[in-house]
This record gives C-alpha cells, sequence and structure tokens, in this order.
C-alpha cells in the first residue's frame, strides 16, 4: 500500500491583491464609456459632492493588463474616476482584482432603501457629523436631510422590521403614520405580499383601513377622488382580502406537501404501462389530466411563478 500526501483541488483563489496600489489616473483604461447624459444625472452629482465633502469612500477596482506593466483595466468606479478627472486629481488609491472580468462588479446594483439610509444619517447626527456636512455629501438640502432622520417616526418596530430593507418611498411612511400599530403591521405585510411600495397603494390601504384603525378615529377620512361610499366598498373588500391571504397563509405549507405527493404518486403510477393503456381505454379525460399534473415543473399556478 502506498502512502502519499492528498492535493486538494478545492484551493481558495484571492480575488485581489493584498494591498492597495496608488496607480496614476491617465494609466487607468475604462472597460466602457459614459453616456452623454450621465454627467448630468443625479446619481452622478450624489457622488461628485460625496467625494468633494468626505473624499472617496470605495476604491476603484482595476486589473492589470495583459503585456503592460503600465496600464491596468477600470472594472467598476468608471463615474468617480471621471469625478476625479473633474477635481483635477492625477493620483488614485485602487483595489487590484485578479480577475480581469467586470461581470462580476456590475451583476447586481444594490440600491439603500430609504429606513437603511435614515439609520445611516442618525448615526452620522449621533456621531456629531452636522446636518448641513451631511447634507453637501448627498447633495439635498438641510430639510431633506432633517425629514429623513425622522422618517419612522410614529411607526411602530415592527413594521420598520417588516419594511427595513424594502424600496418604500418616504410618503409610504407618512400614509402609515396615520394608521394605529396593529394596522401599520397589516398595511406593512400588504406591501410586501404585493411586493408593491407605491404612496397609491399605501393610500389605498389606508382608504380601506376602518375608521377605528386610524390614529385620528374621530376625523373622516378625505381622499381627493375617493367617495365615502368608495371607501366603505374599499373597507369592505380589503377586509375579505386580508382573510383569503390569511386563510391560504395557514393552509400553504400543508396544501403544498400534499399536491408535492400526488404529483409524485401519479408520476409513479404512470409508469405502469397496465395502468396507462386502462385509462386511455375506459377514462382518456383522466389520461390527460394526471399526465398534466405528474409533468408539472412548479405547484405554483403560471401567473405565480
Amino acid at each position: 500500500m502506498k502512502s502519499g500526501k492528498r492535493v486538494s483541488s478545492d484551493l481558495v483563489v484571492l480575488a485581489f491583491e493584498n494591498d492597495c496600489v496608488t496607480i496614476p489616473i491617465q494609466s487607468i483604461l475604462p472597460v466602457r464609456a459614459l453616456g452623454s447624459s450621465v454627467k448630468s444625472s443625479r446619481k452622478y452629482r450624489q457622488i461628485s459632492a460625496s467625494v468633494r465633502e468626505v473624499g472617496l469612500v470605495e476604491p476603484p477596482v482595476v486589473a492589470r493588463a495583459s503585456g503592460r506593466d503600465d496600464a491596468f483595466l477600470l472594472l467598476d468606479g468608471h463615474i468617480r474616476i471621471e469625478i476625479l478627472k473633474d477635481f483635477g486629481i492625477e493620483q488614485v488609491e485602487c483595489l487590484i482584482s485578479t480577475d480581469d472580468e467586470a461581470f462580476t462588479y456590475n451583476k447586481r446594483i444594490s440600491r439603500l432603501a430609504p429606513i437603511q439610509e435614515h439609520r445611516m444619517i442618525l448615526k452620522a447626527i449621533e456621531r456629531g457629523v452636522p446636518e448641513e456636512k451631511i447634507a453637501a455629501a448627498l447633495d439635498l438640502n438641510p430639510s431633506s436631510i432633517r425629514r429623513k432622520a425622522r422618517l419612522v417616526d410614529g411607526i411602530c418596530e415592527e413594521a420598520v422590521a417588516i419594511l427595513k430593507d424594502k424600496p418604500c418611498a418616504s410618503a409610504v411612511f407618512e400614509v402609515l403614520r396615520k394608521m394605529k400599530a396593529l394596522r401599520q403591521i397589516e398595511a406593512s405585510e400588504l406591501l410586501v405580499n404585493a411586493n408593491n411600495y407605491s404612496v397609491a397603494y399605501a393610500s389605498a390601504i389606508l382608504a380601506g383601513t376602518p375608521q377605528a384603525q386610524l390614529v385620528e378615529a374621530t376625523k373622516p377620512k378625505r381622499l381627493k377622488g375617493v367617495t365615502p361610499e368608495t371607501m366603505a366598498r374599499m373597507e369592505r373588500e380589503l377586509a375579505r382580502l386580508q382573510e383569503g391571504i390569511t386563510s391560504i397563509q395557514e393552509t400553504y405549507g400543508q396544501d403544498h406537501l400534499q399536491l408535492t405527493i400526488i404529483k409524485g404518486y401519479l408520476a409513479k403510477l404512470l409508469g405502469n404501462a397496465r395502468v396507462v393503456r386502462h385509462l386511455m381505454q375506459h377514462r382518456p379525460e383522466f389520461l390527460g389530466e394526471f399526465q398534466s399534473i405528474a409533468e408539472m415543473t412548479s405547484t405554483l399556478p403560471a401567473a405565480a411563478e
């Protein structure tokens, strides 16, 4: 019996070189061109304001150009590099990637949810950063910073937890603030279940909220273009919808398990030639239905996938 060392093939390859490197901007080669409208966009102005006020927070990512010691391919950070050129900066500290493909860095755009932005602003204020400086860094008015800092005032913790990473418009929280805590939770769940975080949908939920579940229970609801009769009908329809959703949620797991078992049983049944022959002769309509069920790739209806 021979003995020897086993060499693992599952080696971990570092994605970046160990140290950041300061590189002349003129040596950095972009891998894509910026559109003509980029410099006039709000995103460009915000990044520019951030760089001006607090410096470059995230270094650009580059890869060494093959066959050239003095050139680097820009994988991530095209807007940042363009802004640095605008400011007349000639060198920048970069992360050096060991892979020269840019797809990884541009596959997904991670947008900051309003509640996450609210928490960042609060943390900055708690650390003594002036509101004016935060506003300048985000290219916003100081009044907007104060409004964002108060975003979840009057919103219960459970509703905040449900919406903490959701792309809700700030005005949605103004609508939720008109509801009592329990209704805020229900409304937040409705927003998530519908995957609709628009002000219009939140307003529709408000219109369908019983008067007793509002903060100002004695003040009649008034929505532009919605009559009291329409609001009463919306309340009834929304209540039925919530009952239906609750009922489905209670039995969904059990129903899905039963459907999966039935699908597997029918697939096994149709694997028996005698059974198939019998169905073809005596119950051809059953055979078609059984085959459709057995061939399903999902137990969800097509519209819900």
